[in-house]
């Protein structure tokens, strides 16, 4: 199944897709748009011409676990996601994605304007990644629904 990933943000929104047969992620790009309504509407279109089944939205949980405005916003976003795909979006804990993703442009030597539209797509590919990863590790072959 393709899956869709984002990495919301109130200015700058990362996207990635995973293949087919879910082990491979690939960044999309990143969407500037700050009006969440208009952001899901450009991500149905992404869903659409991807082919994706299902959305997987990081979401930013302290480090305590707990849920700050940040949080709350991107449940707001899960729903006009809902609304605009009629996919299912799945949240999923984001924590330290983009601290990882700066990790990766640092290695990369990615600097100035290129790593500041890179980093969102980054950050969703590993979103992404640690997705597949969970699935992964917790249905078997013949059964990919969730629990």
């Amino acid at each position: 199944m393709i899956i869709l990933s984002v990495d919301y943000g109130r200015a700058r929104t990362g996207v990635a897709v995973s293949d087919e047969n879910e082990i491979i992620a690939s960044p999309v790009g990143v969407i500037k748009e700050y009006n969440m309504e208009k952001l899901a509407v450009k991500i149905a279109e992404i869903s659409v011409q991807r082919k994706a089944k299902q959305i997987v939205l990081g979401l930013p949980r302290n480090m305590d676990g707990s849920e700050g405005e940040s949080a709350q916003n991107v449940r707001v976003f899960a729903e006009f996601l809902k609304q605009k795909t009629g996919l299912e979006v799945v949240l999923r804990d984001e924590r330290c994605t983009t601290v990882t993703a700066y990790g990766y442009l640092n290695m990369t030597d990615t600097r100035g304007k290129k790593r500041k539209d890179v980093v969102d797509s980054v950050a969703a590919v590993i979103i992404l990644e640690d997705y597949l990863n969970f699935r992964r590790n917790n249905y078997d072959g013949a059964s990919r629904s969730e629990a």
